[in-house]
């Protein structure tokens, strides 16, 4: 239970560390988020935040919106996003909260969503093998072949694999390693890649599973330590 952030996906580069290593990174610039309302336990049975990111025109919103922003005293929010946590009383309303929030985190939990291929067959799409490139197949080399039966159970069965719409899904990448995390630009660095093409919108968060591996600084410095023993040895 805690608070997350959103951000825009601005591209991939390379940081180099202090041992001269190149790190694939994903850079995300993060919004800042307001605090538009704070749910209490006694309110609706749970402790939550709704928090609202990004700039949106007036003219973009419907009645009801505009009513609500209007309520809270407030500029128009294109996403609202509520998030649980232990203790409600921490926050206030018109509060904004940005990368500081993340400021000892050394992994992240990151969820957007995968690049639209359009409409993909078989093969590219569940990597099926195709038919016979040979003898006995007539023009369907990259079929899928047969997809049901006859009277019994005389359906296709939910969630067979099949040609149609490849990508444009959302998916999480868990317990990626921030490489380095700039506040006053408000842009995270992230090791390897993530999914989505440039300007997506991305939802970051702390690492829901407890993570035991050591980062790439931390297995320097364990390094160092080891040489300079041996050198004190010797």
């Amino acid at each position: 239970m805690s608070i997350g952030l959103i951000g825009t996906k601005i591209g991939m580069t390379r940081e180099f560390l202090e041992t001269g290593q190149s790190v694939p990174v994903t850079v995300i610039k993060v919004e800042k988020g307001r605090v538009l309302d704070v749910i209490t336990k006694e309110k609706r049975g749970y402790n939550a935040v709704k928090l609202g990111f990004f700039k949106i025109k007036n003219s973009k919103l419907k009645n009801q919106m505009k009513g609500y922003f209007t309520k809270k005293n407030t500029e128009a929010k294109k996403i609202l996003k509520e998030y649980r946590v232990e203790n409600s009383s921490d926050y206030k309303e018109g509060n904004e909260l940005g990368l500081e929030i993340f400021k000892d985190k050394k992994f992240m939990d990151v969820r957007s969503k995968t690049i639209g291929k359009g409409f993909a067959g078989v093969m590219k799409r569940w990597n099926f093998g195709g038919l016979r490139a040979s003898h006995g197949v007539s023009v369907s080399h990259r079929s899928h072949g047969s997809t049901g039966q006859r009277q019994d159970p005389g359906k296709v069965f939910k969630g067979k694999k099949m040609a149609g719409h490849m990508g444009d899904k959302l998916r999480t990448m868990l317990n990626l390693e921030v490489v380095k995390s700039d506040i006053e630009n408000n842009l995270l660095y992230l090791r390897g890649s993530i999914p989505g093409s440039k300007n997506a919108t991305v939802f970051i968060r702390e690492s829901i599973k407890k993570v035991t591996r050591k980062t790439i600084g931390e297995k320097y410095q364990e390094k160092l330590k080891k040489a300079q023993t041996a050198k004190g040895k010797k």
